[in-house]
């Protein structure tokens, strides 16, 4: 790589960290008082962990385009289905190469998609059960999916094996980093059951508003700033954008949080007589999640369409999975990050734009006149691989991992908050935070 795009690729990944301390900031602020220390804690632990584990065996079995891999042969094409590189980032040389620079934003980038669940888990995981998880997560499941869309495998051969436009385009991680964590959250909310006191004896919902408004709108804005590098670095690293994009890259980024958040807003008033702060904070992160994907590849008006419907999802999905799926997702991981990836993956059949003879793999990607035959199908074979494998696969393994290793804290803990019972002390010693207002434990 020129020097120049060496340095503007640092820049971007140097910027990731601020989505993770966005992310924690919000899951911090939207869970209860009497478990802000945990969560936070958990958040620095859950990050040291993915770290560790994708620096064992994770980069190893994701790899990068053009390296060692595990390949078949299915109907007369080479498919591509997981990368055979040495653990411990043995061969790697860290010299300012694409594949240095890409295993660099990958610790952050399954450091942030390890986090996405603990939103989804809220004052009730046990810190210990959250670090095995993740090990799964990190050292497994994220690496094997970024591998079929960013390592070549066979998601990214679509194109040139089955005629699928360009085969699964993901910029910035709206399937790979964001759904994955996503459908991991869905697989851990169903495990460990909603709060004590979230549900009514009838299965009513009770709310338990977020415990600090101001963490969780100072996340926000960290977020923006970590998504700007995700998306530039993601996508001159995976795609083949060319660095020049970054300017348009960024203005997608901002304009689809800010339309997200602008509709959430508007939906909440409407609904509830005024906006209502958490969701409308999660509608901003929901509008950076689905403009992730297809930030190089559509114009500034089609980021303002891809993040006004993402706000609209995750208003109306946060309600549907509460009400009526009976799923108790304190940070809105889930309508947030799984079904704002999903449909940021859509997004790109819809709106992205890319030149005729481009492949994925090795090519500078510009916008053209029109979408590409084929590609709504292999970004639907993404979505399908997404939910139908994905999503049994992370039920399983943490589902066995609970037998184990029970990941929930007993009712005590619950009554007591985590921060005095997994940490022996609180995050506000002057306040009392145990009211029980807000539900009674059954």
């Amino acid at each position: 790589m020129p020097i120049a795009d060496i340095a503007l690729s640092v820049v971007l990944i140097l910027l990731v960290p601020f989505a993770v301390a966005g992310l924690a900031l919000i899951n911090t602020g939207l869970g209860r008082s009497r478990s802000a220390a945990h969560t936070l804690l958990m958040s620095l632990c859950i990050f040291a962990v993915a770290g560790g584990a994708y620096l064992i065996c994770g980069f190893a079995w994701q790899g990068y385009i053009g390296t060692p891999a595990h390949r078949v042969v299915a109907a007369g094409r080479d498919w591509n289905w997981l990368a055979r590189g040495p653990f411990f980032l043995r061969g790697v040389e860290f010299d300012g190469t694409a594949t240095s620079l890409a295993a660099w934003l990958q610790i952050f980038s399954v450091g942030l998609a390890a986090l996405i669940p603990l939103g989804a888990c809220l004052d009730r995981w046990k810190l210990s059960a959250a670090c095995a998880s993740t090990a799964l997560l990190a050292g497994w499941t994220y690496p094997l999916f970024a591998h079929w869309v960013w390592g070549g495998g066979w998601l990214a051969q679509l194109g040139i094996n089955a005629g699928m436009g360009h085969g699964v385009m993901d910029a910035g991680g709206s399937g790979t980093i964001q759904a994955v964590g996503g459908v991991t959250a869905l697989a851990l909310a169903w495990i460990l059951g909603p709060r004590r006191g979230k549900y009514s004896p009838e299965g009513m919902p009770t709310a338990i508003p977020a415990h600090n408004a101001v963490f969780v709108l100072f996340g926000c804005f960290l977020s923006l700033l970590g998504w700007l590098g995700l998306n530039g670095a993601g996508a001159i690293l995976f795609t083949g954008a060319a660095p020049g994009r970054v300017a348009l890259i960024s203005i997608n980024t901002t304009l689809g949080a800010g339309a997200a958040i602008l509709v959430a807003v508007a939906i909440t008033a409407v609904r509830f007589g005024r906006p209502d702060v958490s969701i409308s904070a999660n509608g901003w992160v929901g509008g950076l999640v689905a403009g992730s994907a297809s930030c190089p590849f559509v114009s500034p008006i089609a980021a303002l369409v891809i993040g006004a419907i993402a706000g609209a999802l995750v208003v109306y999905s946060v309600e549907w999975f509460e009400l009526h799926l009976g799923i108790d997702d304190p940070g809105g991981a889930i309508s947030v990050h799984a079904l704002g990836g999903i449909w940021g993956l859509l997004a790109v059949a819809i709106f992205a734009r890319f030149p005729t003879a481009a492949s994925q793999i090795g090519a500078t990607l510009t916008p053209a006149s029109g979408p590409d035959a084929g590609q709504a199908l292999a970004q639907i074979v993404a979505i399908a691989t997404l939910i139908g494998f994905v999503l049994p696969l992370t039920y399983g393994m943490n589902f066995a991992l609970n037998r184990i290793w029970p990941q929930r804290v007993v009712m005590e803990g619950e009554r007591q908050g985590l921060d005095l019972y997994e940490l022996g002390g609180g995050a506000y010693p002057e306040f009392v935070t145990h009211s029980e207002e807000f539900g009674q434990f059954r």
